[in-house]
């Protein structure tokens, strides 16, 4: 099973992708840890490794190939701004997260232990280079959410309350494909 978990920065992402995991008993791969990942390696700044790969696909193209050789050994809960994308022919369920700005905002603030101005600034540059990105390097319209099975705002509910949405949708899912294996079998 390939699950990928989508939305913009502060939506829950990850927090969410790894309550899955856990749930189904799969890994979790993040594909913004990646990123950051390499961020830290080049030693520079999120949004600056943003405008390199503005101007540089190759730093997208290696997050993408290793997100789709996590989905190819199967069990994986994939989160990343472009995992429903990317997945979108390998994966069995999309979710797209969503929350309301100020949320996000918050979120983002109290995560990284900054203001929430500054949080605004940062977070603002950061989607603007990667909705020119998206487009730009892959023709992808990151607010198109057409190819989702679910869309859910992450500020409805309580952290506990919302995993349990996006795990019952998990295992729906699950048997549904199970279901279908067997009715295929001669």
């Amino acid at each position: 099973m390939i699950i990928t978990v989508s939305g913009p920065h502060g939506t829950g992402k990850s927090t969410y992708a790894a309550r899955l995991a856990e749930a189904l008993h799969v890994r979790h791969v993040s594909a913004g840890a990646l990123f950051r990942r390499i961020a830290k390696e080049k030693r520079i700044s999120l949004e600056e490794l943003g405008e390199k790969a503005l101007e540089d696909p190759s730093i997208d193209k290696l997050v993408d190939e290793r997100t789709i050789s996590e989905a190819e050994e199967g069990n994986v809960v994939v989160d990343g701004q472009l995992a429903g994308w990317v997945l979108k022919d390998r994966s069995d369920l999309r979710i797209y997260l969503t929350a309301p700005e100020d949320v996000r905002l918050e979120r983002i603030a109290k995560r990284d232990k900054v203001a929430v101005e500054e949080a605004r600034v940062q977070t603002e540059q950061r989607e603007s280079v990667q909705r020119e990105r998206y487009s730009r390097h892959y023709g992808y319209q990151v607010e198109d959410r057409s190819i989702y099975h679910l869309v859910l705002d992450t500020s409805l509910g309580s952290i506990d309350d919302t995993a349990k949405v996006l795990v019952s949708a998990a295992i729906m899912v699950r048997r549904a494909r199970k279901s279908q294996r067997k009715s295929t079998k001669p």
